[in-house]
């Protein structure tokens, strides 16, 4: 069986990546050991190291959805969230800014 990767190479990119967890060490990493992303990427991963970026919004937020934004009012408000049932439909912003007002309302 071949192997793709020396130990050398390996202890190589654990060190480098732990170090630096970000895509740019990836991108370098590929380059210095002629392999592709996909690769490093792999190993990085079978090595128990390799982090997922987090997805951001465009806004630099963390995602959330209509759903989560109904149970966290019906939270607010200590009810089921099937009693807020059909607000999934409304503008997420309208939700968002819904929870925030009555946050803000608790703590007063």
């Amino acid at each position: 069986m071949a192997v793709n990767y020396t130990q050398e190479e390996v202890a190589t990119m654990i060190d480098r990546y732990t170090a630096e967890p970000t895509r740019e060490t990836v991108e370098e990493l590929a380059d210095e050991l002629n392999k592709s992303i996909k690769s490093i990427i792999g190993k990085l991963s079978r090595e128990g190291v390799y982090q997922k970026a987090i997805y951001r919004t465009k806004t630099g937020e963390l995602p959330i959805t209509k759903a989560e934004l109904v149970t966290q009012l019906a939270d607010l408000f200590e009810m089921k969230p099937e009693q807020l049932a059909g607000l999934e439909k409304a503008p997420k912003q309208d939700l968002k800014y819904l929870v925030n007002g009555v946050r803000r309302l608790k703590c007063e």
